[in-house]
């Protein structure tokens, strides 16, 4: 069995090429475009800042309201500028 090449994208977080994922991570249209457009490296910044969210807000994924929450703030953090922390988070 031989290495498989790995899938590059140019990563429109990072602005430079990097490794793809491997799949699409997320659901639908949002999902494609992150598999399409973002690398490894970014996917798991997004990774950090979507844990921080969810304790800073103690959200509950599998809430819609939840659910709605991350993916608007996935895509700001990936397509439209950047996503903010909580007001209140203080980084450990």
């Amino acid at each position: 069995m031989t290495p498989t090449m790995s899938r590059k994208v140019n990563c429109v977080l990072l602005k430079k090429e990097g490794d793809g994922l491997d799949f699409a991570p997320y659901p639908g249209e949002l999902g494609q475009r992150v598999y399409d457009s973002v690398c490894k490296e970014a996917w798991a910044m997004w990774l950090g800042h979507q844990t921080m969210l969810i304790n800073e807000y103690r959200l509950t994924p599998i809430e819609p309201e939840a659910r709605k929450l991350l993916e608007t703030e996935m895509e700001k953090f990936f397509f439209t500028g950047g996503a903010d922390k909580p007001k209140e988070y203080v980084p450990e």
